[in-house]
């Protein structure tokens, strides 16, 4: 770990990172890539020590309420929000300032926040976004073993689900030969019927990889599943987009199953929903982008 001052919190889309780097250890995790120019190793946690201060100015001086999205690159719920508390905080800030949140996170560590994320809730929205790539607990610890299990996160949706807050589900990523299964899909989407989700995010049955991301997650294939390299070695070679030979049955099953159980399925219409602030108080709609 170690603190860097932010000049910044807030995106031109009202989407923040708190934290920098990752130790969830996911084999195929994205924000690794070199494209994301990250000076230090990604398991060494950069903090921004003025987060708070710079998330409450920005809050304070906005014209109009609006989502704020957190998650996006960092989970919120690293091991070390424990210790440090800074999701905890911003919560707070943004139930206080009256904005809604969008948050991303694989972790039951958001279970700690859901006295914040209820009154939210109550004047506005929060909508709890949950990563599931694998019905089977064991693949899981595999896959991404610094993080809660996918048996902990389905557990999470249900308690979110008691609590009448909306959750959304990230499908992915689908990892060819590994999770790209019609079990491992419909286990994953009953989990999703269920839990009563919104929605489910799914762009697609694969992964993408480029470089930096693509080393870490070869290297873990070697590790991991031997053999299964050089398996893809010969199939993608380098590139971005790795497709599961199985993609097109998988997505028709899919859309199939959401459809036939009231998911929303269409990424456009989940997202159009998580950046809509609705003000409860006054049955107004505002967008994110406002």
């Amino acid at each position: 770990m170690h603190y860097v001052k932010a000049k910044g919190i807030l995106s031109a889309q009202n989407g923040m990172n708190l934290y920098r780097g990752c130790s969830h250890g996911c084999i195929y995790c994205d924000s690794r890539s070199r494209c994301y120019h990250m000076e230090h190793d990604f398991e060494d946690i950069e903090v921004k020590e003025n987060a708070i201060e710079l998330l409450e100015e920005a809050l304070r001086r906005k014209r109009k309420k609006c989502m704020i999205g957190t998650g996006a690159m960092t989970d919120p719920y690293i091991p070390l929000e424990t210790e440090l508390g800074h999701t905890r905080k911003a919560l707070s800030l943004i139930e206080k300032y009256g904005f809604g949140v969008a948050i991303q996170t694989k972790s039951s560590r958001i279970l700690r926040d859901m006295d914040l994320l209820q009154k939210i809730n109550a004047q506005t929205k929060s909508v709890v976004q949950m990563t599931l790539t694998t019905a089977d607990d064991e693949l899981c610890r595999k896959l991404e073993p610094g993080v809660s299990t996918t048996g902990e996160r389905f557990d999470v949706l249900k308690q979110m689900r008691d609590a009448g807050i909306p959750t959304v589900v990230w499908l992915s990523p689908i990892l060819p030969f590994i999770n790209d299964t019609a079990e491992n899909i419909s286990g994953l989407l009953d989990m999703c019927i269920e839990a009563k989700v919104y929605g489910v995010i799914c762009f697609g049955m694969g992964l993408t990889l480029r470089e930096g991301n693509r080393e870490y997650f070869y290297a873990q294939l070697d590790r991991l599943f031997p053999g299964l390299k050089e398996k893809y070695m010969r199939r993608y070679g380098y590139r971005y987009e790795v497709d599961s030979p199985r993609g097109r049955q998988l997505m028709d099953l899919f859309h199939q199953k959401c459809g036939e159980n009231g998911i929303v399925h269409d990424n456009g219409q989940i997202f159009a929903y998580m950046h809509t602030f609705e003000d409860r108080k006054a049955g107004e709609q505002l967008s994110l982008w406002e």
